[in-house]
């Protein structure tokens, strides 16, 4: 049981981990901030906290979890302004989908106690929608999180980051904050790259209006989340960039090579590279077949 939750930053992923708890009656009281006044409202109208306040500061007084969801380069002004007001023993952890420089700007601004207090995480879970309107309770249910934690962690305090995103459905796993960064920088950032970037391209062109009024289910489908949040994205891509520059590189050999593929006219290259991806990807994600 949280007496009280500090939720600072009340969009998507902040907003469904209230819902979650408070559906599950496992925090007394949701205080809540977001630089928007207006957002703050909203959060309370729609019962994703109790409290608002002014400030990420007057959120933490008195909380025993602390969960940071604002885009990740504003997190290291989070940590300067919230230092101050901790209190002993309360559990600090965050969504940010990227972890070195979350955690570089923790250390910068907390005391040698507070930064074990803080278990660093990032929830795989999430939509193209964002905001408080976009939050619901069953978000992270069979999602993954991603814990990073610091070897200034007590074991208590990693248990208790375990213990809160299994309470909300959650599968939860481990992994250094380096290679978490890497691996989501191929499976995460790259795709949403990819996304804005075709419907980017796509616009540019002269009939962009006839290309989109005739799109297909596969264009619908793949350009989904390039309807994400871009100043999350943007955040992710400047804070990730030397993990992302080469999985970006090594995106466009292929394509690359595909190009020369059809520009060569070979199509047994073509259809095998093509049959080579749908193997890895029938065997990531097979359909469910009914046992007798």
């Amino acid at each position: 049981m949280i007496n009280r939750l500090a939720l600072i930053g009340l969009g998507l992923i902040g907003g469904s981990l209230s819902l979650a708890l408070k559906e599950r009656g496992l925090v007394g009281e949701v205080v809540g901030y977001s630089r928007q006044l207006q957002t703050r409202l909203r959060a309370r109208e729609l019962g994703l906290i109790d409290r608002p306040v002014d400030s990420a500061a007057e959120a933490v007084r008195g909380a025993d979890v602390v969960f940071i969801a604002t885009p990740v380069q504003a997190m290291a002004s989070v940590f300067a302004e919230i230092g101050p007001e901790l209190d002993p023993g309360a559990l600090i952890t965050d969504g940010g989908s990227v972890k070195g420089n979350v955690v570089a700007a923790a250390k910068l601004s907390l005391s040698p106690a507070q930064w074990g207090q803080f278990v660093p995480g990032h929830p795989i879970a999430g939509t193209e929608r964002s905001g408080p309107d976009a939050a619901f309770a069953t978000l992270f249910v069979d999602h993954r999180v991603i814990l990073t934690p610091i070897s200034e962690n007590a074991p208590e305090m990693v248990t208790r980051a375990v213990d809160l995103w299994q309470s909300v459905g959650a599968i939860v796993e481990q992994m250094d904050v380096q290679h978490h960064d890497h691996v989501l920088a191929a499976t995460s950032h790259l795709p949403h790259l990819a996304a804005f970037g075709l419907v980017s391209a796509l616009s540019r062109l002269e009939e962009r209006y006839e290309v989109f009024r005739y799109a297909a289910g596969g264009f619908r489908d793949f350009s989904r989340i390039a309807s994400s949040d871009p100043q999350m994205w943007r955040d992710i891509c400047v804070a990730n960039r030397d993990e992302l520059l080469p999985m970006l590189d090594h995106y466009l050999v292929e394509l690359h090579r595909l190009r020369q593929l059809i520009e060569a006219s070979d199509s047994a290259g073509v259809e095998k590279l093509f049959a080579d991806a749908k193997a890895v990807r029938d065997a990531l994600y097979r359909p469910a077949t009914s046992q007798s």
